[in-house]
């Protein structure tokens, strides 16, 4: 665990209270914060901890603030302590102290801001796309935001599986089977089903099978050609006519010939799942009516009628009776229906089965990164999850806003191999990897965001990718030119010369890693990591820039040795904590700029 000056600090504040207050018990002080202060000019710290224990305690929180501040500034860590507003301590820290989380950081290197291991183990589920057809730019989004955020709960030290749900059950897969064998049969030669004239246009071939097997062919793309040459190679004129078998043989070859395509991409874009969980299966093992058993034993599944939907007309609803979940006990704007009128599971019914397999594997806390489109979804499966589970597991949900792809200031066009939309393919294949994960977190997950073809390769302060990278090109550039000392020589270095503002605020921005870690894992926003990395770069570059105008700040002095190895385990202390933040997001940090 690394040494968090935060979490440090708030143990201290504790400590302060509980010889002030001996009479407390101790969960009075589990409301005690330490935190950054709204406004720099306050100091480095603020706690709340006067006003929430003062409450408690029936004592005057203002007096109390005094009091503990008084207590605070004993502590060989704080420089000043001050009350504040109606119960709040501001907190200056040291400079000495500051300045050993240099040495701190030195001698964990790329471990620092890695948390205490906690107990159980998060599932976080995230792509999940249907196996119809190539990832596209939005499943991307919920790719890297999946696997960043899985990431870094396991820095914060949690235990986490990263799990991919594959929705091959129901209408779309069977209506992608029906698409297949359409270019099953493109595959073979005409005589062998008869369908359709030699040399007859595209349209017509579709049209044709339209026509004789009473289907609507929904998916055109040409990424479904191989798959159809695949089954004429294997099964030749075997598959005409087409019967229910048929159908689930080419159903089953095509689902696994598009999850080898989208585990491809996800290679490509560095995106990792330690397990592949089918929707098919679980149906198959009866995991829906093991979810209905359990819920019935709660008296949480009736039959019943529902209200028509909100803004839909009293004449367009039919009214009916259907297995309904009793969501709306559990914080749901109403109750669920579980079957469909030919008894078959809902999907919401299917995503239940779902969750209960993840609670029967034992995990305590599930996250998953869906669609914003999902957003109304959430409420049912939260209230379905704390039913099976008897409020024992959580579930939150990530949801990821629309992504608009842009060049030159316009819409870029879609891709022809897909049909309708731009692949994660020609993404990676248009900027690399590393500029697609890094700029998919340069925003909340929940705000739209537009991706810049243009600048996420322009080399220029607007471009966060650059911008960070190039703190760590400048960083591993001094380095090598001071011979690249060994971090563990670095962290003895004396560091009382690291006075100026400039060293200081970026040692205060080095030490504040381990909090934002543990922040952005409880909030589920990985994006923090891409604003804090931001803010280092641009405190790293700052000082760089000094030393540009003020000699005496420069990294590298021939006639200041001392001096010099300060800075250098400065700069070094600095490439370390953006190699560890790079890392959370999967993005590898560059030696030099080209």
């Amino acid at each position: 665990m690394s040494h968090d000056i935060f979490a440090h600090l708030r143990d201290r504040t504790i400590t302060a209270l509980s010889t002030l207050l001996p009479e407390l018990p101790a969960e009075a002080f589990a409301r005690v914060t330490m935190e950054p202060p709204r406004e720099a000019s306050h100091g480095d710290m603020a706690t709340n901890a006067a006003l929430v224990v003062g409450k408690v305690a029936k004592l005057a929180p203002p007096k109390l603030a005094a009091d503990l501040a008084a207590a605070l500034r004993e502590l060989p860590e704080v420089e000043e302590a001050t009350p504040a507003g109606p119960g709040f301590v501001n907190l200056r820290l040291r400079e000495d102290y500051l300045r050993g989380q240099v040495a701190v950081i030195l001698r964990e290197g790329e471990e620092f801001g890695q948390g205490a291991e906690k107990p159980g183990t998060v599932n976080v589920e995230y792509v999940s796309a249907n196996p119809t057809g190539p990832m596209h730019v939005g499943h991307c989004r919920g790719a890297v935001v999946g696997d960043a955020l899985a990431a870094l709960l396991a820095k914060a030290g949690h235990q986490v599986t990263r799990e991919y749900y594959i929705n091959d059950a129901g209408a779309q897969v069977q209506a992608l089977a029906w698409a297949a064998y359409w270019r099953y049969l493109e595959a073979l030669p005409v005589a062998a089903h008869g369908l359709w004239a030699e040399g007859a246009e595209p349209e017509a071939r579709k049209a044709a099978v339209e026509a004789a097997y009473g289907t609507t062919l929904q998916y055109g793309g040409e990424y479904l050609i191989p798959v159809g040459q695949a089954l004429a190679a294997e099964h030749g004129a075997a598959l005409v006519p087409p019967d229910a078998g048929t159908l689930a043989l080419v159903r089953n070859f095509t689902v696994a010939a598009m999850m080898a395509e989208i585990r491809e991409d996800l290679a490509a874009l560095g995106v990792r799942h330690d397990i592949f969980i089918s929707e098919a299966e679980l149906v198959r093992d009866g995991l829906l009516e093991k979810a209905e058993v359990l819920l019935d034993s709660q008296g949480l599944i009736y039959q019943g009628t529902l209200p028509p939907p909100k803004g839909k007309p009293p004449e367009d609803w039919e009214e009916r009776e259907q297995t309904l979940f009793r969501s709306e006990q559990f914080g749901d704007d109403t109750d669920r229906p579980l079957r469909k009128s030919d008894g078959t599971g809902t999907y919401f019914a299917n995503d239940i089965a779902n969750h209960l397999h993840k609670i029967e594997r034992g995990f305590g806390a599930l996250v998953h990164v869906w669609g914003a489109d999902h957003g109304g979804y959430v409420k049912r499966m939260q209230a379905a999850v704390a039913a099976l589970s008897g409020k024992r597991v959580s579930l939150d949900v990530v949801l990821t806003q629309i992504v608009h792809v842009v060049k030159d200031g316009q819409p870029v066009r879609m891709s022809k191999r897909a049909g309708s939309y731009i692949t994660l393919r020609d993404l990676i294949d248009e900027v690399g990897r590393d500029a697609v994960r890094f700029t998919m977190l340069t925003r909340k997950s929940d705000a739209q965001m537009e991706f810049d073809l243009d600048l996420v390769v322009q080399q220029s302060r607007d471009n966060p990718v650059f911008y960070v990278q190039y703190a760590h090109a400048r960083c591993r550039s001094v380095l090598r030119g001071a011979g690249d000392p060994a971090p563990e020589a670095l962290a003895l270095a004396p560091l009382d010369s690291l006075t100026d503002p400039a060293e200081l605020g970026l040692i205060r921005r080095l030490a504040a890693w381990p909090r934002v870690v543990d922040a952005a894992a409880a909030a589920r926003e990985p994006h923090r990591v891409a604003f804090f990395l931001n803010d280092l770069a641009s405190d790293f570059h700052l000082l760089w820039n000094k030393g540009k105008d003020d000699t005496t700040l420069r990294f590298i002095q021939a006639d200041q040795p001392a001096a010099t190895q300060a800075r250098l385990a400065l700069v070094a202390a600095t490439a370390a904590v953006v190699r560890s933040g790079l890392r959370v997001m999967g993005v590898t940090p560059v030696e030099e700029m080209r």
